[in-house]
């Protein structure tokens, strides 16, 4: 009886260390450019995320500038309505020194129209004279 040999059957496509050699190199390039598409992507909201806050930081500067000038303007106001009161009671502390010299020349000038140094028409000419002024 003939003996017969065993077939071997011939494959046919890579084997199954070379599939599974390939799935390997597959799988991790698509892990890194995963990571390099994920990795861009957090640099662009990162950077979004910085303009943002630059421009929050940018609108609270101008802010706070605005209101640095309101209240310079405010105090000047303030220092110049303080300078009218100072004015203001300046000339009315000078008004009531005025009225006492006033009264004194009138004084003098009766004194000397009753000494007789004035006469009444001299008398009335100097009292109209301080009168107008």
């Amino acid at each position: 009886m003939f003996r017969r040999r065993p077939v071997v059957v011939q494959r046919r496509g890579p084997g199954l260390l070379r599939a599974a050699a390939t799935t390997a190199v597959v799988a991790g390039t698509a892990t890194a450019v995963s990571k390099g598409v994920s990795g861009s992507m957090d640099n662009a909201a990162m950077s979004k995320q910085q303009m943002e806050q630059q421009q929050v930081a940018q609108t609270a500067a101008n802010q706070a500038q605005a209101e640095l000038e309101q209240m310079k303007a405010q105090l000047a106001a303030m220092q110049a309505q303080q300078l009218q009161a100072d004015q203001a009671q300046a000339t009315t502390a000078a008004a009531p020194s005025a009225q006492p010299d006033f009264i004194t020349q009138l004084q003098q000038l009766a004194q000397l129209k009753q000494a007789g140094a004035l006469s009444e028409y001299e008398f009335q000419a100097a009292k109209a004279k301080l009168l107008g002024s």
